[in-house]
């Protein structure tokens, strides 16, 4: 009797080697059978299982096609395949028919997509009109009053600011650093008043006007060359629209 229980598990032992290595390929659940295959396997397994059995007699060959059949279906049902081949294995896929290349989650369902903002449109930059001594001279010395020269330049400059369009305009004044700072502050802004109405003189709405003085804060070039003084007397125009 133990000699018949030997001869049967080791039927038993050789069919399930046989299916183990049909059923398992690689760790990335690409198996060539899966849960859904049993039927198969203990098909396969009964006449591998058989097989062996008939080679020592008829009644090991159907004892051992009854041991290959459970153990066949035991372990197609155990293995881990990938029907839909989308990298989840059978075991865990909670989705099992998903369409080839579909991104899925961790569970084998399609992953959620969302629809994506769009691109935020970077503001609108306002324009800057600079206008300095380093052209012609905007104002007479030590004074608000603005140069021939200047007022032709604004002339020119005003026919681009009546647009239905145009959200306002601020005038900003610059200074060198010659003189305190209290007085460039006081200069500055006089000089900013005199180009918004003269502005306001060839056309552009007074409500959309606003001035500013800033003195010798806000240098652009070095103060201790006559060049460089000429450039940081200058008048801003910052142009919204």
């Amino acid at each position: 009797m133990s000699d018949y229980l030997y001869r049967v598990a080791l039927a038993l032992l050789l069919a399930c080697g046989f299916l183990s290595g049909c059923a398992s390929t690689s760790s990335d659940g690409g198996a060539v059978v899966n849960q859904g295959n049993w039927p198969v396997c203990s098909l396969v397994g009964g006449l591998v299982g058989g097989g062996l059995g008939a080679i020592e007699s008829s009644a090991w060959a159907a004892g051992g096609a009854a041991a290959g059949a459970i153990a066949g279906g035991l372990i197609c049902y155990a293995q881990d395949g990938d029907a839909d081949g989308d990298g989840v294995f059978d075991r865990r896929d909670s989705c099992p028919n998903t369409p080839p290349n579909m991104p899925v989650s961790v569970n084998g369902c399609p992953e959620r997509t969302y629809p994506q903002s769009p691109a935020e449109v970077p503001p609108a930059q306002d324009e800057v009109i600079v206008l300095s001594d380093m052209g012609n001279v905007l104002f007479d010395f030590d004074s608000a009053e603005l140069t021939a020269s200047a007022r032709d330049q604004l002339a020119g400059i005003a026919n681009r600011l009546t647009s239905a369009n145009l959200v306002g305009v601020k005038v900003v004044g610059h200074t060198d650093s010659a003189g305190s700072d209290t007085y460039n502050q006081g200069l500055s802004e006089r000089r900013a008043r005199s180009v918004a109405d003269f502005l306001a003189s060839q056309g552009v709405p007074a409500d959309k006007l606003t001035t500013e003085g800033m003195g010798e804060r806000q240098p652009v070039a070095d103060n201790g060359s006559d060049e460089g003084r000429a450039r940081n007397r200058r008048v801003e125009l910052h142009v919204d629209r």
